[in-house]
Formats: structure tokens, C-alpha cells, sequence
């Protein structure tokens, strides 16, 4: 196994190791194209179909209008698929699969740009049919496969060409600016979709409706009584200044400890007995950067603040295991 690992990786590797103008020339024609209203139609037969569908998936995703098409079915009636503004990647290995060469020759009459992930030319192997017909040949480099001849399955050739794509993919889209929101908009469901949604969408217990905050001068025996009163209490009390600055936070941890020390300490302030300068998180903060922020610190409560540093909302836990973005015992 950690053969095969091997392989695949030095292949990728190698692969990075010649980007050249060609790679350029694929991202300029992929953006030029999205730029327009195009779309990146990608086709493969067998094993580059497979990998061809998943790189289109990755564009989509991306905000670059893409699918696929099977080569043989683009012969019998789906040659519509392609239009005027459109960009062809064709996925071959060999670069002689004969149904994508033939819808290759097509395109090429149409004028349409084909990008071609082929084999390339290895160890003075011949220029592909493919190839002949591309605007630009990315060379996968890749002539043997994992299974070291024993197996001639596609191995390493299909992971350094969706590795390819993936490349020109991430290139394209940092070209055009995508953004987290953008990738957001287009991912709404699922764990992935969670993870982008704002934090204080997550949130239950917010500032002015159902979060207790205290001031470092309240006694903490008359703090938590206040807190009594809201149904449902954060299993946390905020403690602001007298500018409304988060300064500290008072857990039920903290109250254990207070009573089994001394329970006379209820008397103290809320300044006295509150754990300082806990850390916590903006108010244009992602679900993502609390589960990050969970597993770093371990906190069960992540005060989130405003500009200002006043406290808007409390982030627990149990709504960050509620939606399935960390498990209890992570």
C-alpha cells in the first residue's frame, strides 16, 4: 500500500515540478471563458470519464459553469452541448481514445479551445492525435502506473489528472476572486454548508434576549440570582467593565470551584472571581473558526463580540454538536 502511495505521489509531484506556460495558458482560456457566460464542458471515456466528471463537479462548485459529456453520446446528439463561448477539456490518457479524438476533430472545426490531459510526450513517445488537435496539452508525464505492470488498471495516471484539474480549478477561481461566501452560497447543505454559515447563526443564547451578562462590580452571589431568572440560562455568565467590554467570563466550572473552596466567596465581586480575557470570536465569524477554536482550547462556551469587544452572543458547545460539527468526545 505505502507503495502505491509512493507512486502517486512522486507522480504529482513531478507534475509540479514542470508547470509551465501551458498551465498558464489553461487558466487564462478557463477564465476567459467564465468571463463570457461559457462554460467548461469536460469529456472522457471509461476512467478519464470518471475523472473528468469529478473535475467539472470541482469547477461548478467553484463558480465556473461546467459539465460533462460523454464523448460517444456527444456523436449521437449531444454535440448542442457545446456552444460558441464554451471551453473543451478532453481527458485521455493515451491521447488516442478514438471516440474523443473524433469529438476533439469536431471542435476543433468549431474553433472552439480544447485543453488536453493526456499522457504527454514521455521518453520520445509521439505527439498524441489528441494533442494535434488541442489548443494546449497539459502532460500528465505519467507512463507506468502503480501496480508496477502487474496491474494496468489506471492509477497513478487518474490521480495525476484530477490532480491536474484540481490545480487549474483552484487557479481559476483564485483568479476570478471567489470568495468564502461565494463557496458558501453554492454549498448551503451538509456539514461543509455549516461550517460556512456565520457563527451567530448557530448561536442560542444572545445579548438583550436570553444571555445574562454581569459587571465586574456585581457581587457574584447576586449575579447568579439574576441569572436564575432567564429560562434555559447559557451554562456561562459574561462579565463586562463599565464601558460593556467583555473582560471576563464566569463558567459553572468556575462557580464548582468557588463553592467548594469557600462558599463564602459568592460574596466576592464578579471581578474577583471570573476567569479573564477569555478568548472568543467576532461577530462576522464562520461556524468552522469555533469548531477550530473548540478543538484547540477545549472550551465549552466562546463568548462572540463586536467591533467594540461588547458581547453579542455565547456559543456553546452542545449547539456546535447539535449541528454535527464536532462530536463529544472530539
Amino acid at each position: 500500500m505505502a507503495r502505491v502511495l509512493t507512486h502517486e505521489a512522486q507522480a504529482i509531484a513531478r507534475i509540479a515540478e514542470r508547470v509551465d506556460e501551458g498551465f498558464v495558458e489553461a487558466v487564462n482560456l478557463i477564465d476567459r471563458c467564465a468571463e463570457q457566460g461559457g462554460t467548461v464542458v469536460v469529456s472522457g471515456l471509461g476512467k478519464s470519464g470518471y475523472i473528468g466528471a469529478k473535475i467539472s463537479a470541482t469547477l461548478a462548485s467553484l463558480g465556473i459553469p461546467s459539465h460533462s459529456v460523454h464523448p460517444t453520446e456527444a456523436a449521437h446528439g449531444d454535440l448542442g452541448r457545446f456552444q460558441s463561448k464554451d471551453v473543451v477539456i478532453c481527458l485521455s490518457h493515451s491521447g488516442e481514445t478514438e471516440e474523443l479524438v473524433n469529438l476533439a476533430a469536431i471542435l476543433r472545426q468549431d474553433k472552439l479551445p480544447i485543453i488536453a490531459i493526456t499522457r504527454g510526450v514521455v521518453d520520445g513517445s509521439p505527439e498524441s492525435a489528441l494533442a494535434r488537435l488541442a489548443t494546449v496539452v497539459l502532460g500528465v508525464g505519467v507512463v507506468g502506473e502503480a501496480g508496477d505492470g502487474e496491474y494496468l488498471a489506471p492509477t497513478t495516471s487518474t490521480t495525476a489528472a484530477l490532480a491536474i484539474g484540481d490545480a487549474i480549478a483552484l487557479a481559476v477561481a483564485r483568479r476570478r476572486s471567489f470568495s468564502h461566501e461565494d463557496f458558501h452560497a453554492r454549498h448551503p447543505g451538509g456539514q461543509l454548508g455549516s461550517l460556512l454559515r456565520p457563527a451567530m447563526e448557530l448561536v442560542r443564547f444572545k445579548a438583550g434576549s436570553n444571555l445574562p451578562i454581569a459587571q465586574e462590580s456585581d457581587v457574584v452571589r447576586d449575579a447568579l440570582l439574576d441569572a436564575s431568572k432567564v429560562v434555559r440560562r447559557p451554562g456561562a455568565l459574561l462579565v463586562t467593565d463599565d464601558n460593556g467590554k467583555l473582560t471576563g467570563i464566569f463558567t459553572d466550572s468556575d462557580l464548582r470551584r468557588l463553592i467548594l473552596n469557600n462558599p463564602d466567596d459568592l460574596g466576592q465581586t464578579m471581578g474577583q472571581a471570573m476567569s479573564r480575557d477569555p478568548r472568543c470570536l467576532q461577530g462576522d465569524a464562520k461556524a468552522s473558526d469555533a469548531v477550530a477554536m473548540f478543538r484547540e482550547y477545549r472550551a465549552d462556551e466562546i463568548p462572540i463580540v463586536d467591533g467594540d469587544g461588547r458581547p453579542i452572543g455565547l456559543l456553546d458547545v452542545q449547539d456546535l454538536i447539535a449541528m454535527k460539527l464536532v462530536r463529544e468526545s472530539s
